[in-house]
Order: C-alpha cells, then structure tokens, then sequence
C-alpha cells in the first residue's frame, strides 16, 4: 500500500536514516519502536508528507488515506464536543446537503419526462447509495460510540471543547481520526492521555480495524496486543520482523549474540589486516599483496554494533526508615470543587509495605485523593499518617518545583550522598541524559526532561512512603523498567496514579478504583483487577439482558433467523477465536512443560551455580499467569460469539 525506498534524513552533518526501505501493507499492525532520539516521530512524519527525506521516496496510492495522530498538535476551540467531532464526516455530510438540496429541485419540478428531471434522479440514487457505502444511516451511533469508548460521556457531547483540559482535548483529535477510518494509521504515542479502560477500547478497535496501523508507543502491553509486526530504529537503520513486541525482543537478543560474534571475527580480521599493511606498506616485494589488503579493507561491509545503554545498571531507593503499621487512612473523604461533587464518603486504608494502584477514568479524584493523603487540600471526613510516615511525592507538574539555575548534573549531585556520587552520570544515562546533555540548566529542557529529572530526586531521598502520580508518562520503555525494579525492591510503601498496565503489572497488590465519586478496593495485581471488572461487567449484562426480556416478554415477536451475511461473520470470529485459543493453550502447554524442567532442576539447589535460573523461575510462573489470563478472555469472548448462533 505505501512504500519507502532508500530513505536517507540528514542535518548538520548527522545520519538520522540510512538507506531505509520497507512496505506499509493492508491490514499490518506495525510496532515503531526505538531509542528516545532514534527518529520515531520523525519517521512518522515523512510518511505522513508533513516532513520530506533528504533523499529517497515514499510512494502511496492515490486514493489512499491517513490519519495521523501526532503527540502535539494544534487544536480548535470554537465548538462543542459532538460539532468538532462531526467535522470526520465531511463527505457524508456533504454528501446529505446534496441530497437533500436535489430532492428539493425534484419535488418543485413539474416537467417528469425532462432530460434534467431524469438526469437528478440518477445523481440522487448515485449519492444515495455512496451515503449509504460510507455508513450514513449509523453514523451518528458511531460518534457516540468512539466518545464513550475514550471516556467521554453522553453529557459532554454539548460542552464546548474549551472547557476540555489538554489531555481530553488530543482525545478529541483522535475520535476524528477513527471516525473518518483512513486506509492507514499513523499513532504517536496515542495512550498518552488516555485511561485503562480507554486504552482497552482502542486496543480491540484497532485490533479489529479494517486498515493498517503504524503506532509508537512505550506501552509495552499495549504494543503486543495490537502489533502484529516491529520495525526497530537503530544506527540510522531498521530492523523489521513480523512479530509482536515481546517476540521481536526475543528475536533480537539471539540475533545480538549472532552479530556480536560476527562483529568479533570481523574486528580480529580487520586488525589482522591493518598489521600486515602497516609491516609491509614499504616492501617492494610485497607491495601487490599490500594493495590488495587495502582494497579488500575498503570493500568491507563493517558490521555496527549498537553502543550498550548501561543495561545492568540496577537503581535502588535508599533504605525506608520504618514506620506503623498502618501508613494512611481515611475516612468519609468529602471533596468539591464549586459545585463539582469529585469525592463522596470515600474510605482508604494503606498499610506498611503495600503497593497500591489507584485506576480510573481521568476526572474521578484520583489525584484529587493523592493531594488530600498530602494534606494539600482541603477536605471533609478525617485523613490520618501513620507513625514516623515520611512522603516522597512524584506530582504531574512536579517539574516546575526545580531550580532552574542548576545544571541537570548539579541537580541530583546536591542530594546524592555516599556511593551513589560515583554513579551520578550512569544514573542520569538510565534516564536519558548523556554527554552535554548533562551540563544544560534545567531552565533550558523540556517539560519530559524536567519531569525524567525530578523522578531521578526522588529516588534518591530517604522516605518510607511513595506517592507517585502518572510517574512513567515521560519515560521509556527501558526508564520505566528501571524505576519499576527499584520499586520492587523498595522495602517501604508505595501509592502509584497510573493507567500503564506493563507497569502496574507485578508491581502492585492492591487496587483502587475510581468511579462515580467512591473509590472501590480490589486486592491483587492489576491483571486481577480487569479480569474481575470484566466478570462484573458480564454479569451487569446479563442482568440488563434478564430484565429486558422479562419486562418485553408478553410482547416478544418470534425469533427471526440470522441473515446470511450475520451468519457468516459470527462464523468468521468463533473461527477467528477458536485458533487464538488453541494457539494460547499450545503455548501454555509449553510454558507448563518449561516449569517442571525447572522443578526438577530446583529440586537440588545446592547444585545450581547460576543464579539466575530462580529469576528465569519466576518469570516462567508470571508469564504463566498473563497467558491465562489472556486464556480466559480469549474464552469468553469465544462463548458470546458462539451464543449468537442460537439466539
């Protein structure tokens, strides 16, 4: 469908893309991923024509449409949520003022037999049907469909889009794009400003779209439930493998091992080389064989290898002094803004060594819960701190609390004590700061870098109580695995405001939901927690479904069977479904027969010499988990399609 050929991006006398070729085909999910700095969004960019290469071509249908997302964009304010969103239905809407203009023309006409009488009715029937192909009887369930499904309710629809906060405006923007369903999507980073639940309506939508999708995203398990290919930005050029996130790494860690050697032997031969000229570039006898090691050296195909980004740098936070048992409670917790009721009657108790979630729909009062545990705001019932509790609190804006005057090094060199001093540049490295970047003010970066650094700080403090509110929004995927370690390690307790299932993801133990004004506690992770609201909501659906029916039933009309065409999709997703899950219970087989090996093996310790097998263990049994997990979704979804063939 589109095509780069030898796309070549330079500037100030550096290679962002060598030679890069590849093919957007129909119905591909492709991953973009790639170190901050590699040239992700750039890469989007030019296929979407807002950027052009230095050299190289993309080629695209013409009749070919995109929609693209990108992570700023400018954005309108002159009309309600559901009149911007309208604006995706240009041509439909076009489309019924033609109609309907010609249909007046028509029944004011008085001459039925004219050439132009006739001539209207056959653009009218023409227009019609095109209304029709382009969905224009459901067009407007769609809208309210897509607004909801990103979290919108029925009662914004009528709000300006002014009074929308920046996050929910770029949700907005990104309705239009689904709505108008372009051939291909081009998504940076588009669960940036959205929610669990959000999320996991754009995960099924673009799972099952039509079209193709090219995202970037840090979402680990965002990525591996929608991609069905990765192309890897690195050294200016691509690895490209038809495989998910998770697979690719894999993949790509035995290809390291395979080059690395290769890298090895071609270094050795290069320097083997180098010595025989420089022993006898002078030697007359020898000058043919010289001249040809010198054009064997210069036909080299020289393998790069990829500089190693500190990847066994482990970051712990400094011990937690102890504190009560009991860390924080709450009681009744009242909360209004005006006449916005955000929290009624909510109660929370977080106990020593927890790790606690809170999830929800952006606007629920989580972080509004958060500030209030920080007696930051004013509040009704009674909010109480444990003995000896000592706060490190990461907030979204707690950037702006840094001295903009210091440099990002003399930043976390005025609080780091002991060894960690000797570590201060890996540190920074880990979090994306590297060379110069290290001497800059902090006056001088960006809202991301501030907020990379201000999490830096706070790992470094002495406290026993975290509360950490949307702390990976700026970071990476290999950032946040590093945070993510440490929190694991840390012996104190932890409160996160976070809608990043991969994060949230063996990090937690508890979870508190936010809704309606409660907050509702869940104990387990968070693969636990959207397993039992999805049971919940099934079980809501059924009883929606038992009422209808008994309230209906005097006036139900016989059942009328399924068309053909009804048929033969239901038949398409059980199909469909069927092979997910035998795919998932061969892999849980596997994962199954990989577990006893290592019971076995761990059956005597005392003759393990590498440690890490007890990880590999683990991750073996968490691994486990998440098949099951994605087992029983996979089921239940295949019984509801296989209950529409009765009904």
């Amino acid at each position: 469908m589109i095509s780069l050929d030898k796309i070549n991006l330079s500037f100030g006398g550096f290679e962002l893309f060598k030679e890069i070729s590849f093919l957007i085909n129909p119905k591909d999910r492709i991953g973009l991923i790639g170190k901050n700095g590699a040239g992700k969004t750039t890469l989007l960019k030019i296929v979407s024509g807002t950027e052009h290469p230095t050299s190289g071509s993309v080629g695209m249908p013409k009749d070919a449409s995109l929609g693209y997302l990108p992570q700023q964009m400018k954005l309108s304010d002159t009309r309600t949520l559901k009149e911007e969103a309208v604006l995706a239905f240009e041509e439909l809407l076009n489309l019924e003022k033609r109609i309907a203009r010609l249909n007046t023309e028509i029944a004011e006409s008085e001459d039925y037999h004219s050439e132009e009488y006739l001539n209207k009715l056959d653009i009218v029937t023409e227009l019609n049907e095109r209304y029709q192909l382009l969905g224009g009887d459901n067009y407007e369930a769609e809208l309210e469909r897509t607004l909801i499904g990103l979290g919108f309710e029925r009662t914004d629809f009528d709000r300006p889009t002014s009074d929308f906060s920046g996050g929910w405006r770029m949700r907005v923007e990104l309705a239009k794009i689904l709505l108008k369903k372009p051939d291909v999507f081009l998504l940076d980073e588009p669960t940036n400003h959205l929610d669990i639940e959000s999320i996991q309506w754009l995960e099924d939508f673009l799972k099952d779209y039509k079209g193709a999708v090219v995202l970037v995203s840090h979402d680990k398990t965002f990525l591996n439930a929608v991609c069905n290919r990765t192309i890897e930005i690195s050294l200016g050029k691509i690895l490209d493998q038809k495989m998910n996130y998770s697979a690719f790494l894999d993949w790509k860690q035995e290809q390291k091992e395979i080059t690395l050697a290769a890298y090895r032997n071609q270094q050795k031969m290069i320097d083997d080389t180098e010595k025989f000229i420089e022993r006898f570039r002078y030697k007359a006898s020898k000058a043919v064989q010289v001249q040809s090691r010198i054009k064997q050296l210069e036909k080299i195909d020289r393998i790069e290898i990829e500089e190693e980004d500190n990847a066994a740098l482990k970051l712990n936070f400094p011990p937690a002094p102890r504190s009560g048992k009991v860390v924080v409670e709450g009681k009744n917790i009242s909360k209004s803004y005006g006449d916005l009721l955000v929290l009624k009657n909510v109660d929370l108790t977080i106990e020593s060594g927890d790790k606690t979630a809170f999830v929800g729909r952006n606007g629920e009062g989580k972080t509004t819960l958060a500030r209030i545990i920080m007696n930051e705001l004013a509040h009704e019932g009674q909010m109480t701190l444990g003995h000896n509790v000592k706060v490190g609190y990461f907030a979204q804006n707690q950037a702006q609390l840094l001295n903009e005057e210091l440099t990002v090094f003399e930043t976390i060199d005025e609080i780091a004590v002991g060894d960690i001093r000797t570590k201060i540049r890996d540190i920074l490295a880990a979090f994306l700061f590297r060379g110069e970047d290290i001497d800059k003010k902090v006056k001088v970066l960006s809202g991301g870098e501030k907020s990379r650094l201000a999490m830096i700080r706070l790992m470094l403090e002495p406290v026993n109580f975290l509360i950490l509110d949307e702390p990976t929004n700026h970071l990476d995927i290999r950032s946040k695995e590093i945070l993510k370690n440490a929190l694991n390690n840390f012996t104190g307790t932890v409160l996160v405001v976070s809608h990043d299932r991969d994060f949230l993801d063996g990090l937690v133990n508890c979870v508190y939901e936010f809704r309606n004004k409660k907050a509702k506690q869940y104990l387990g992770g968070i693969f636990d927690f959207l397993y039992r609201k999805k049971m919940e909501s099934l079980k809501e659906l059924e009883t929606q479904k038992g009422t209808t029916k008994s309230a209906s039933a005097s006036k139900e009309k016989p059942k009328q069977e399924l068309s053909f065409e009804e048929q033969k999709e239901i038949n398409r997703n059980i199909s469909r479904l069927e092979k997910k899950v035998e795919t998932t219970e061969t892999q849980i087989a596997e994962i199954e027969d990989n577990i006893k090996n290592m019971d076995k093996l761990l059956a005597s310790p005392e003759s393990i010499e590498d440690q890490s097998v007890f990880d590999q263990y683990e991750q073996l049994k968490h691994k486990l988990e998440q098949v099951m997990y994605e087992w029983e979704l996979l089921h239940e979804e295949l019984e509801d399609w296989t209950s529409r063939k009765t009904w």
